[in-house]
């Protein structure tokens, strides 16, 4: 059995997880709440945050996998992308530890590591996994790209956003309507009792297999601009059809790339990854489309959608069969 130690800090969350293989022993998770009372994440903040709970992250893990320091035989970090100030925590941390113990650093890669979440094994029964080659939308707040995934590590950008990703034009559409940060699990909630065609906002037509929501989140901005001026209570009374609306929008968009990237590849395993994947609209439409066009449609579970360490583990553990170490000088990017 190889142990491997994960460790997860590109953005706001501060996570450890601990893998035996491909089998989660311990993932663990430390949420930064400061953040809500500003409809966003402040960098600095997050930084600062991540020191203070990167300790007890990695202790409560390795405590919950029932496995000491001793045994572990390689530490896996996320190198990036992300926030350059909270890569240089978990770097740090993971480079001082793995020269304290003696074993390899692993540097992963955050996109890389949210397709591996699929071939993690959470359970006693071994659940299917995508096979190689396969297509995967990876859509969260920062990203949002159809890739083709030949091998582990082997990858090829099909199609991304141009500007922005599909999870900030949730984001910003509930920041709009007077939402908490982070707005997509509240925009998800509200539409199941709305209304998807109440209302149309403009879909971008990018040619290719790109994205673009920065035209959508404006024309939903100017749609209830003027509809404000109208009526000041606007938003209160069509909140549940709003959210239903922009969700289809944004769901409507990243299903019309994927299915095109499916038909020119002639690939039938399709799965999505990444803080979206986790939305209920999202996961319905690719499962109809999967009905429809015999695809093989593969959806983590919820644990292993948002930023987490399991799937930073299991990238580790990858890594480690093929002997990718990394050197202790190895600087995060916070870009690709």
């Amino acid at each position: 059995m190889i142990y491997i130690l994960g460790i997860e800090s590109s953005c706001d969350d501060t996570a450890a997880a601990v893998c035996g293989n491909t089998k989660i022993l311990a993932n663990i998770i430390a949420n930064q709440e400061v953040h809500r009372h500003y409809g966003g994440v402040v960098p600095e903040w997050a930084s600062r945050a991540h020191q203070q709970h990167i300790i007890p992250v990695v202790e409560t893990a390795l405590q919950t996998a029932n496995i000491k320091k001793e045994q572990l035989h390689a530490i896996a970090f996320t190198r990036g992308p992300g926030l350059l100030g909270s890569l240089l925590v978990g770097t740090s941390f993971a480079k001082g530890m793995a020269m304290g113990l003696g074993i390899p650093l692993i540097a992963t890669d955050h996109l890389q590591s949210h397709i591996l979440a699929h071939f993690i094994q959470d359970s006693e029964n071994e659940k299917a996994v995508p096979a190689f080659p396969f297509i995967c939308l990876t859509v969260s707040g920062g990203h949002t790209q159809i890739v083709l995934v030949k091998d582990y590590f082997s990858t090829e950008i099909l199609g991304q956003t141009i500007d922005d990703a599909a999870g900030e034009a949730f984001d910003k559409a509930a920041k709009i309507m007077g939402m908490p940060y982070p707005g997509g699990p509240l925009i998800d909630k509200a539409a199941r009792e709305g209304n998807p065609h109440a209302f149309s906002f403009r879909e971008a037509k990018i040619p290719g297999l790109d994205y673009s929501f920065s035209g959508l989140k404006t024309s939903f901005l100017y749609f209830v601009r003027d509809q404000l001026k109208k009526d000041t209570g606007f938003i209160g009374k069509h909140t549940a059809d709003l959210c239903a609306s922009i969700q289809h929008a944004i769901v409507s968009t990243l299903m019309k790339k994927l299915l095109e990237a499916a038909r020119v590849t002639g690939i039938r395993d399709v799965a999505i990854s990444g803080g979206v994947s986790a939305n209920s609209a999202l996961q319905k439409a690719v499962k109809e489309a999967g009905e429809k066009e015999g695809w093989n449609v593969f959806i983590p579970p919820l644990a292993f959608t948002t930023d987490n360490a399991a799937m930073v583990a299991v990238s580790g553990y990858f890594r480690y069969l093929q002997r990718e170490f990394a050197p202790l000088d190895i600087i995060p990017y916070s870009r690709q």
